[in-house]
């Protein structure tokens, strides 16, 4: 069983505790890198059910974030908005996604948001 870095909860409790949504972090899980912000699970699906809802293709699968986050424990999960899976000198998407990532499935991490230049 692996144990999840204690320093990574803190922060994801939080981030949950709704005291910042500001908080930049990049991780490393299954050999992808995903750099951005972190925000409440409960605020990240509700701009998920958005997303969905707005869809003609997706929509039916909005109902599936709205219903409430599980509250019992710390967190288990990261929940990236604003974010990118960084390739080679791409963010992929430019604009940033939405990205859930178990904690006990990040390998490295660091506080911040990798940006990109032309320069």
């Amino acid at each position: 069983m692996v144990k999840p870095d204690e320093l990574i909860i803190k922060i994801a409790t939080l981030v949950e505790s709704g005291h910042s949504s500001q908080m930049s972090l990049t991780v490393v899980t299954g050999g992808a890198v995903i750099t951005g912000r972190l925000a409440p699970e409960a605020v990240w699906r509700q701009r998920v059910a958005e997303v969905l809802t707005d869809s003609a293709q997706l929509s039916g699968f909005s109902t599936v974030f709205d219903a409430p986050a599980a509250g019992d424990g710390p967190p288990t999960h990261l929940h990236f908005h604003v974010a990118r899976i960084l390739q080679g000198a791409v963010g992929i998407p430019e604009t940033g996604g939405m990205y859930r990532v178990a904690i006990e499935d990040v390998s490295a991490w660091t506080v911040g948001d990798f940006s990109y230049s032309d320069h």
